[in-house]
């Protein structure tokens, strides 16, 4: 019988780790020779969302074997093993969060023994069989939150949980390398709209997780993150694949329907600090219909729900018109709802995190390029056929991105502290770093200073933060922005101010080439800076850092300001066109390459906003 939420709520003990192994290092022993804190911040690269063979469908649909441990070890650098071979990640992460599936965690993985319960039963004999085939059918039961017949959970779920404890705890090195306890909640209204969020603890304890087969009401997840938090265990959530939500995400109602109050306004704000703007399966900034004036917004579109090839309704889907959404319900509630900064991830389900172009095989499970099997004409994953047709995994999916913070540093306080404050940006898979700071009195010349993040901080506020109030004499704010490319990866083509702000209780939008390469200059109608070119070499998938720009840094003012009206700004940074993943694994393969596809990809970063809210007379 499916529990009430009162029960739930109320049997969510909190669970730790017992101590790590002698051969884990500890974290007295690491913080002994970390480097000492820097009170300006360092930027750290991580990923806040990765799937083990933990989760039901990696390891049902895909084959998953690795589990959390190895994923740990494969982020921080060292080798692991796939498909029979040692693999290893080009630079270590910083940090990382395995997140699997919290409906039915574990369970499936009872099937690796043939003589259990499970194996024997009719379900599992089914997925034996046909790994692939029955997984659809489990799914219907997992999206609609409710419970496969004839399995019990319990038991292997809470020894899964306890394994993500243990290992995420045992992986922890302070100063050097951060984990998280995470899951991800995985609900589906009507077994086909994405409301996915991961959680995300700070500490070393976490109660048991809160499933879709509790509830698949976002508010009654605000509930477990509430009662954890007022217990000693801090969390948040992280809403992501919006683009897939079918307008559900970012919409004006409750999940009952009714508009979004006051008190609903409040608990989104306060739980769920960040969304996911990118990662495998697409991004979520904005669509090509919402922003038909912006050149490059079409960009890793997927524009289908998850689990079905039926398109996405565009509007309450994207991040850029949320935050304008969020300025009308301020204004009519008091409190925004959609006041979030941004990350991104990967989401791939093979537990190995990359982010490159040349590192990923054309599938959601992130298979790596030495082992890709011939994803570009017979993909090992499609979604089933219906009335609108087969999905173009190609197009559709898209290789690993990779969440920013700007922490004191590599350590769970600190870099949880960061995601709180929203001194967080996403990038599409490069090491871009950038910084973004508002205030009202920044020198135009501040740059040619040592010292400028120090003055930045202290006139004003970074990346997540919100505008002081204007003073008198003030004309327009200012944002000081600095981008520096990857250091073994493209050159810079700009960076831009996008800005949203309400007129006549409508959100509109524009952007700015604030800082560009080259002597381009923007068309003196549209204020459009040109294309940068194109250096890459299709036939060998090869490209030169000819073009662009290895830093681009300005103080820009907003030249359209008015102090009656509420705004929101954030950075975008794109580099120089490289090869896209398909064009790079066709060159490998030696096949022809994909029709009606992107040969190239311009690779960007996403700062979280600034916003500017007027003083109440």
């Amino acid at each position: 019988m499916k529990r009430t939420l009162a029960a739930v709520l109320a049997s969510i003990p909190l669970v730790a780790s017992p101590p790590a192994q002698a051969k884990e290092p500890s974290p007295k022993a690491a913080s002994a020779t970390a480097p000492k804190a820097n009170p300006l911040r360092n930027a750290y690269y991580g990923d806040l969302h990765l799937h083990t063979a933990l989760s039901f469908d990696a390891y049902v649909l895909l084959g998953t074997k690795t589990g959390p441990e190895d994923a740990y070890r494969f982020a921080r650098g060292e080798p692991v093993s796939l498909l029979g071979h040692h693999v290893r990640r080009k630079e270590p992460l910083d940090f990382l969060a395995v997140t699997d599936h919290s409906e039915n965690i574990g369970v499936f993985n009872g099937l690796d023994d043939p003589k259990s319960a499970f194996s024997l039963s009719d379900a599992g004999q089914r997925i034996r069989k046909d790994g692939p085939k029955a997984f659809w059918e489990v799914a219907k039961f997992v999206t609609n939150g409710k419970p496969v017949p004839g399995i019990d959970p319990a038991t292997a779920s809470r020894s899964a949980w306890q394994r993500e404890i243990d290992a995420a705890n045992a992986h922890y090195q302070p100063g050097k390398f951060t984990t998280f306890i995470g899951y991800e909640w995985s609900a589906m209204p009507e077994g086909k709209y994405n409301l996915h969020r991961n959680v995300i603890f700070r500490g070393d304890r976490a109660p048991y997780p809160f499933s879709a087969i509790d509830s698949i009401r976002p508010e009654d997840l605000w509930s477990y993150l509430e009662k954890s938090r007022a217990s000693g265990a801090e969390a948040l959530a992280i809403p992501h694949n919006a683009n897939a939500s079918n307008g559900l995400m970012y919409d004006w109602n409750k999940s009952d329907g009714t508009p979004i109050d006051q008190e609903y306004a409040q608990r989104r704000a306060a739980n769920e600090p960040l969304s996911e703007i990118s990662q495998n399966k697409g991004q979520s900034e904005t669509h090509p219909l919402l922003s038909p004036n912006d050149e490059f917004a079409n960009f890793e579109v997927f524009d289908h729900l998850l689990i079905s090839n039926a398109p996405s309704q565009p509007h309450g889907s994207y991040v850029r018109e949320a935050y304008g959404r969020g300025l009308a319900l301020a204004e009519k509630t008091g409190v925004n709802p959609y006041k979030f900064g941004v990350v991104g991830a990967t989401d791939f389900h093979n537990g190995l995190s990359t982010s490159g172009e040349d590192s990923y095989g054309g599938l959601i499970g992130g298979i790596d390029p030495k082992h890709p099997g011939d994803a570009l004409k017979s993909p090992k994953l499609d979604l089933p056929e219906d009335e609108h047709g087969k999905a173009d995994h190609v197009r559709l999916f898209g290789s690993g991105n990779l969440a920013g913070v700007w922490a004191e540093e590599n350590t769970r306080e600190s870099i949880y502290d960061a995601l709180r404050r929203k001194e967080t940006f996403a990038t599409s898979g490069t090491r871009l770093k950038f910084r973004f700071f508002g205030g009202w009195n920044y020198d135009h010349k501040l740059l040619s200073s040592k010292d400028w993040v120090k003055t930045a901080y202290a006139k004003g506020v970074p990346m997540g933060g919100d505008l002081p109030s204007k003073p008198e004499g003030a004309k327009a704010p200012r944002f000081v922005v600095d981008a520096l490319k990857d250091p073994n990866g493209a050159k810079l083509d700009r960076v831009q101010v996008v800005k949203v702000w309400l007129k006549d209780g409508k959100h509109e939008e524009k952007i700015f080439d604030v800082a560009f390469s080259g002597t381009r200059k923007p068309d003196p109608a549209t204020g459009k800076v040109p294309a940068v070119g194109n250096t890459v070499d299709v036939r060998k998938a090869t490209w030169r850092n000819t073009i662009g720009a290895t830093q681009l840094a300005t103080v820009w003012e907003d030249p359209e300001f008015d102090p009656a009206i509420p705004a929101v700004y954030y950075l975008r940074v794109l580099e120089i066109p490289t090869p896209r993943w398909s064009t790079i694994l066709a060159v490998k393969n030696g096949q022809p390459q994909p029709k009606d596809l992107p040969q190239t990809i311009q690779e960007r970063g996403w700062s979280s906003p600034i916003w500017y809210t007027p003083a109440k007379s």
